[in-house]
């Protein structure tokens, strides 16, 4: 199978789901969104500590949600360099296309836990407990939604 890729023009059609992913080592932020309206959504937090138990749980947003595609997060710093957390966000997308069979592609993911906190607070959550149980799931929005603002307009 071929790896996940860096371009989002790769074989996407003009409608159906997405699921976008916030990899963590301790936590991983999914959330959905939709081709034709280009419109996202957080979805949950997966917090297991077992990977089988993760993949499990992807598996069934998978079957729920029936995306065309996948999406994780890539981290850089700020000066384009790659993150420590690079090869990990790379294996997990690999993972994914492995275990699903489904087209995976990156997507930038600096600073989308900051913006998410900062989003988060703007809406009125002002308790940190609160803001971090949904923290997760509104960065993979961010970076599900950085995704679909640089898709082409034209049909795939």
């Amino acid at each position: 199978m071929p790896e996940p890729a860096r371009e989002p023009r790769a074989k996407l059609p003009a409608r159906g789901a997405l699921l976008g992913f916030d990899f963590g080592l301790a936590r991983i932020g999914v959330a959905t969104g939709e081709l034709e309206t280009r419109s996202t959504a957080p979805l949950r937090t997966i917090s297991h500590d077992r990977r089988d138990a993760r993949f499990a749980a992807i598996a069934a947003l998978i079957k729920e949600w029936q995306p065309v595609g996948l999406v994780v997060g890539l981290p850089t710093r700020r000066d384009g360099s790659r993150h420590e957390m690079s090869t990990a966000c790379e294996r997990f997308a690999n993972q994914l296309h492995g275990r699903f069979g489904l087209p995976v592609f990156f997507s930038d993911e600096t600073l989308s836990s900051h913006a998410a906190e900062q989003q988060l607070r703007s809406s009125g959550l002002t308790d940190w407990r609160k803001r971090k149980s949904r923290l997760d799931s509104a960065a993979a929005r961010i970076i599900l939604q950085h995704f679909l603002d640089h898709l082409d307009h034209e049909p795939h």
